[in-house]
């Protein structure tokens, strides 16, 4: 009849509109954004150089006509990326001990037993050397990692951008600063406030080219960035701090753990705010920044929160755990300076640290995992590697069944590098179909 076909019409308008009315009620971690732009989302899409940062470099390079500069470009590339730090003299105090008890002798073969020991230490020993940047040089270190270095760190400084709404930064130290890639990709993201930027490098020459990047490589230019000012030494006074302190690429150019440390040191006592480590995303690289990490956690100047992209808790690095060291690192797509031989599109992979003198809040009981690997997004799945908070390595499926539909549109948002809000997943029956689909992936604990 018509009144019930009136009935079941309303009966099932009213279903949708709870329906609705759910799937409308977001969780509060969301902060009210979209699932696909969640709180721990930070990965950015291909990045492409400031426009006149862009056009002071090839101006720069084309001026100084460097033979075969994309040969020797790609050789600086592999050197830098290859390189490992100096041994220490402890090390090879105690190789060359492991040696001698390999190598018994008497004393008649004593004199020939320690050639044969400084031979071999010769032969295995990695030789670290100092790089020497001249001009020439370092238009070569232009072409090949300016947009690399500068996609890197504008990825690790992007995290604070997103994570801390509140910050405002003043003033910028940027140490070992080369070319200023730290100091273009800081000017992107808070141009605003910004009004200091301090650029600290040993090498007159880096420092002269960083210049002329800022004038668009025009000699006598205006700089396209104002309120610059070059150093070759830290600021003398211990007192002063910078709301923003950047070290890229830099920690690698030392030649001892202890210098490493000193610097980190120095660093964290310049930082009023935050201090944010970037190195290549090399086993070497990754051990640097965990080393800087312990150097800071063991002193306890002052309690600070961690939010580093592979930190989120205090406990030793799982992966450096692992019998099988592999790099915790991450990538990210940029556009390459338009030169002869350079591809349209290449990804730089990296490693970084971020530490804060400024403990956040949390939101809610959500707890947060970091993704340290790809995410591979599967038919009503999402297979995910994270580090947890409690300092675990953990590989599952989330599932919109197991974990909520919340948790499962997120994963599906998310990539390699972003963070994850884990949520309580109650035990599910033997007889889930998702337990009989997974079995083999770890869950959530």
């Amino acid at each position: 009849s018509f009144n019930s076909k009136q009935h079941i019409l309303s009966w099932f308008c009213s279903s949708q509109c709870a329906s609705t009315a759910s799937d409308v009620a977001l969780p509060d971690f969301l902060k009210g954004a979209p699932h696909r732009k969640h709180p721990g989302v930070t990965h950015l899409k291909t990045l492409c150089l400031p426009e006149g940062l862009q056009r002071g470099a090839l101006s720069l390079i084309h001026k100084s006509e460097v033979k075969d500069l994309t040969e020797r470009a790609g050789r600086l590339t592999n050197f830098l990326w290859s390189r490992k730090r100096a041994a220490e003299a402890s090390q090879l105090r105690e190789r060359a001990i492991a040696l001698e008890k390999k190598w018994m002798w008497n004393e008649k073969e004593q004199q020939r037993g320690e050639k044969k020991v400084l031979t071999e230490m010769r032969r295995t020993t990695y030789h670290w050397t100092p790089l020497r940047y001249d001009e020439e040089l370092g238009v070569v270190y232009m072409a090949a990692r300016l947009a690399g270095g500068y996609a890197a760190v504008l990825r690790a400084l992007n995290e604070i951008k997103k994570r801390d709404l509140a910050f405002t930064p003043y003033s910028l130290l940027d140490f070992g600063s080369g070319l200023g890639t730290a100091l273009w990709a800081s000017h992107t993201l808070w141009g605003v406030s910004l009004k200091e930027y301090v650029c600290v490098d040993s090498c007159g020459a880096m420092n002269t080219l960083a210049e002329q990047l800022l004038t668009g490589g025009i000699e006598a230019g205006e700089p396209l960035i104002k309120h610059v000012y070059f150093r070759q030494f830290f600021p003398v006074s211990p007192k002063v701090q910078a709301d923003l302190v950047v070290a890229a690429f830099s920690l690698s150019e030392m030649a001892t753990q202890h210098d490493r440390q000193e610097t980190v040191l120095t660093l964290w006592r310049k930082t009023s705010s935050y201090l944010v480590l970037v190195e290549n995303g090399t086993k070497e690289g990754h051990q640097i920044l965990m080393e800087a990490r312990d150097v800071l956690l063991k002193v306890r100047i002052i309690v600070f929160y961690l939010i580093s992209s592979k930190c989120t808790h205090e406990m030793p690095c799982p992966k450096l755990l692992s019998q099988k060291v592999v790099p915790c690192n991450f990538i990210q797509s940029y556009y390459p300076l338009p030169l002869r031989g350079n591809p349209e599109r290449e990804q730089e992979k990296f490693s970084y640290l971020i530490m804060s003198r400024v403990k956040q809040k949390s939101v809610g009981q959500v707890d947060w995992a970091r993704l340290t690997g790809p995410v591979h997004r599967r038919s009503r799945h999402v297979q995910c590697q994270v580090c947890c908070s409690n300092g675990e390595l953990r590989q599952f499926a989330v599932t919109k069944r197991r974990h909520g539909r919340h948790m499962y549109r997120c994963a599906r948002s998310c990539d390699w590098g972003d963070q994850l809000p884990v949520i309580q997943a109650e035990e599910n029956n033997p007889t889930d179909e998702t337990h009989d689909s997974y079995a083999g992936t770890d869950t959530m604990v």
